[in-house]
């Protein structure tokens, strides 16, 4: 591994997401490096560099990526102390620190009763937090204390994946958990809105998913070929509206492993994604993205100026200016569900896809059982056959 290169890239995504913050190789340790608060003069900031005491290869990145996203989230939180990053001390996980997750529950429930009186009577405000808020803050509270993983995006999916699909209560706690995000000023993932409402697909909606001929005729239609990359994208790999702008293409070159790169602009974090349809890269010809991202529409990517969320937007206004009869989720769901005939282990389709497994099972339920059911009856055909022949 090229310890600069990787770096660079994690510096370069960093950026992305609005941060001020590097990591820095000095000698054979790791810092980071940026606008940090000074230590003498409260209120302002300075450039400063914080020392990690961590060896400059691959484990000590890893550990230092953990260190850059937790003083970010300090400083967005005005948490920072420089007590808690002197060389001395044990820099803690945020992992390890429920009382920062708990006091965000805390400041919200006090701002929730800060708004102008003149907005809500008293009383109706007390029943709307004990109603609305309190059961669903106290799950997502317990979800954090019990569980192993304090990634917020996990907390989050975890909180809201613990009522029934569907259910009155699914859809007030998607509601409520979004305020709560914005106060915290947390991205939720795009698809929060569809999953507070029973994520994924009903079963009519399953019959709808275009199929492998539709897909390519719709990519036939569109008469920008910068679109058409950027549908082609969606269909072969699976990837949400905005993660197309955020992807490594390099892979898409000639003679490479055609395996794109989902960069770390989302809570999700950085992951991996091969093409189903393989034949797909050819066929639409991705691999001219390879040697030239360039060929993508050009939109604004710059999350200091614009969000994800509009990216995304941008995305499916062209589907439906284009008349395409499709959304752009339905690549997504129908990469989804070829990779479970393909075969493809539910646990690494859920990576590729970008969250959990218990969610990747839930939503694709339908088309998971119906894959097994077969699996079970072509051995159970095979089994008799071979006794038969006996």
């Amino acid at each position: 591994m090229n310890i600069i290169h990787e770096i660079i890239l994690i510096n370069k995504n960093s950026a992305l997401e609005g941060s001020k913050l590097k990591i820095e190789k000095r000698g054979e340790k790791l810092n980071i490096r940026g606008s940090l608060p000074s230590k003498k003069d409260a209120g302002r900031n300075k450039i400063q560099r914080i020392s990690l005491g961590l060896n400059a290869d691959s484990l000590g990145l890893e550990e230092a990526k953990k260190k850059l996203k937790l003083i970010n989230l300090q400083l967005e939180l005005n948490q920072f102390n420089w007590n808690n990053w002197t060389i001395e001390n044990k820099v803690d996980n945020i992992d390890n620190k429920p009382d920062d997750f708990i006091n965000k529950t805390k400041q919200f429930e006090e701002f929730f009763f800060k708004e102008p009186k003149s907005e809500f009577l008293s009383s109706t405000r007390k029943t709307t937090w004990k109603s609305s808020y309190i059961p669903y803050i106290k799950r997502m509270i317990s979800i954090y204390n019990n569980g192993d993983n304090k990634n917020l995006n996990n907390i989050f999916l975890e909180t809201l994946n613990s009522y029934k699909e569907g259910s009155r209560s699914r859809k007030q706690c998607g509601t409520t958990l979004n305020v709560f995000a914005k106060f915290i000023k947390y991205t939720l993932p795009e698809e929060w809105k569809i999953m507070s409402r029973g994520y994924g697909l009903k079963r009519a909606s399953f019959r709808q998913l275009p199929n492998d001929e539709q897909i390519e005729e719709i990519w036939r239609q569109i008469p920008n070929q910068s679109w058409k990359y950027v549908f082609a994208l969606m269909a072969t790999y699976g990837l949400r509206n905005h993660e197309v702008f955020f992807s490594d293409l390099s892979a898409l070159k000639d003679n490479e492993d055609k395996i794109i790169r989902v960069l770390q602009t989302t809570k999700t974090g950085e992951h991996q994604v091969w093409p189903f349809h393989p034949k797909w890269v050819e066929t639409f010809k991705l691999y001219k993205l390879g040697e030239n991202p360039n060929l993508l529409p050009k939109i604004n990517t710059d999350l200091k100026i614009t969000t994800l969320q509009q990216i995304g937007k941008k995305i499916t206004d062209q589907f439906n200016r284009y008349d395409l009869k499709i959304k752009p989720y339905d690549l997504r769901h129908a990469w989804a569900v070829r990779t479970i005939f393909y075969d493809l282990p539910d646990t690494v389709a859920a990576r590729m896809m970008g969250h959990s497994v218990s969610l990747h099972t839930q939503t694709y339920h339908h088309w998971i059982t119906k894959r097994d059911q077969q699996k079970a009856v072509n051995n159970a055909i095979l089994k008799f056959q071979k006794e038969d022949h006996i």
